[in-house]
């Protein structure tokens, strides 16, 4: 082995949320080694937000075009090409790869690295025969999909998330086993594109969600999808051509569930297992994730992480947040303060879509007597009317005493746009006076947030 030790200013393992940090060292003139031991991009370019989104899409669309009969529009059946699709997905992630490697490649001070780092030490890494050390080193290395033990299950060519972006071949009966936010929006993309899709679901879907969030959106997903509630899955067996899935449920029957093609979709890991933390000071938790003070340090000196390998909030935007921070403090040189994330919003791009922000209902149940939740359903807004909208609501929390607004929560068309105007009023720690003093435009879809808030204040007079 190579036991020359090449040194550096600054360190970056994962080149997804971790991308920033190594761009920003590089153009300050820091000696910056940016490891990555897949595709450039990370989990959201290549297996995560953007192939999703461009494959939900057009299923939105589609169904869009479907219920185009409740504003007396007539329209044959959509049918989406799914293969080229697909190969439109692949092309576009490869050609922002490409982009992402031009622009590395005219960075002087930094070096990329292919391959899996190994920690030989607090501060030395191990990638294939070559050795880094640095004074400040970033892992960014995220997440992967965390597969449980099923007989049967190993060696056969079921899906992930990963899978399920780049499968060019759309199945006839595709079963979907989890009910997280990945389960619901790949499915919703699949049964849209015209697949018969199939959920075994050991509780409920999107269990995280407001409860009555999730309650709303359980009700009106099992109608328009065949769903095995209380279904453990037991076995899978494959016979090249037919996934047969055995299943027990709540109520002691067995269940028999077929389909073409398999979507495993029950959570996911942080990819820490193989990074050799075993031989530094750094600790992780049950799940693996690495532990983190207030400013993103391990409990080894000088050694940072960021994003789903933290876990802090499994998002996108958060690890973006949580780059960003770094690049101030470590690299721009602003006075060290602990991270505030703030209201940390979030999105599930199925139909009906959902998104929220700050508390929600169940989190404020023991205070109820100290809280006020307005409410205003998209089918009595006059922009909802004006578009057929038929099903979806908005919520608002706010305290009594000082008519604080403590969180939002919305299912419906465009939740994740509507929801943006909520995150600064929160973050400025508005009241609800605040939001009412505010012009909405009329008729647009904000106006069921205002509509949501007027409702609050009556029940505050």
């Amino acid at each position: 082995m190579n036991r020359e030790i090449k040194q550096f200013d600054l360190i970056v393992i994962g080149s997804g949320g971790g991308m920033m940090v190594a761009t920003a060292a590089a153009r300050k003139g820091f000696r910056t080694a940016l490891i990555e031991r897949g595709p450039l991009g990370g989990t959201c370019l290549n297996r995560g937000c953007i192939p999703s989104k461009m494959i939900i899409y057009p299923g939105e669309l589609a169904n869009t075009i479907r219920r185009a009969a409740n504003i007396n529009i007539e329209v044959s059946e959509p049918e989406i090409n799914f293969s080229d699709l697909v190969q439109r997905i692949s092309t576009t992630v490869a050609e922002i790869r490409e982009g992402i490697v031009k622009s590395l490649a005219d960075l002087d001070g930094l070096e990329r690295f292919e391959g899996s780092a190994v920690f030989e030490s607090n501060h030395v890494i191990r990638v294939c025969e070559a050795r880094l050390s640095a004074p400040r080193i970033v892992v960014a290395t995220g997440a992967e999909p965390d597969i449980p033990s099923i007989p049967g299950l190993a060696g056969t060519p079921y899906m992930t998330s990963t899978e399920a972006l780049s499968n060019p071949i759309l199945p006839d009966r595709l079963i979907v086993v989890g009910a997280g936010y990945i389960a619901v929006e790949l499915g919703y993309a699949y049964g849209a594109a015209g697949s018969k899709v199939e959920y075994i679901v050991r509780s409920r879907f999107l269990r995280q969600e407001d409860d009555e969030i999730s309650q709303h959106f359980n009700r009106i997903y099992t109608q328009r999808h065949k769903c095995h509630m209380g279904a453990q899955l037991r076995s899978v067996e494959y016979d090249g051509s037919i996934f047969t899935l055995k299943c027990d449920s709540t109520n002691a029957e067995s269940r028999t569930v077929r389909g073409d093609a398999i979507l495993v979709c029950t959570g996911i890991k942080p990819a820490t297992r193989e990074l050799g933390l075993e031989n530094t000071d750094i600790r992780v938790d049950d799940a693996g994730h690495i532990l983190v003070d207030s400013t993103l340090q391990s409990d080894a000196p000088g050694v940072y992480a960021l994003g789903d390998v933290v876990g802090n909030h499994l998002f996108r935007h958060t690890a973006n947040y949580e780059a960003a921070y770094l690049v101030r403090h470590l690299i721009s040189g602003e006075p060290i303060r602990p991270l505030d994330y703030g209201p940390v919003p979030h999105a599930i791009f199925s139909h009906p879509e959902i998104a929220g922000v700050g508390l929600r209902e169940q989190d404020v149940a023991e205070y109820r007597n100290e809280i006020a939740i307005g409410r205003s359903d998209f089918a009595e807004s006059n922009a909802g009317i004006a578009r057929g909208y038929r099903e979806g609501f908005a919520k608002i929390i706010v305290h009594r005493s000082d008519h604080l607004i403590l969180g939002c929560q919305i299912m419906g068309h465009d939740a994740a746009t509507l929801l943006h105007m909520m995150i600064p009023l929160l973050k400025s720690r508005a009241t609800l006076n605040d939001m009412l003093d505010l012009i909405f435009i009329h008729p647009a879809l904000p106006e069921i947030l205002r509509d949501a808030a007027r409702d609050a204040l009556t029940q505050l007079k």
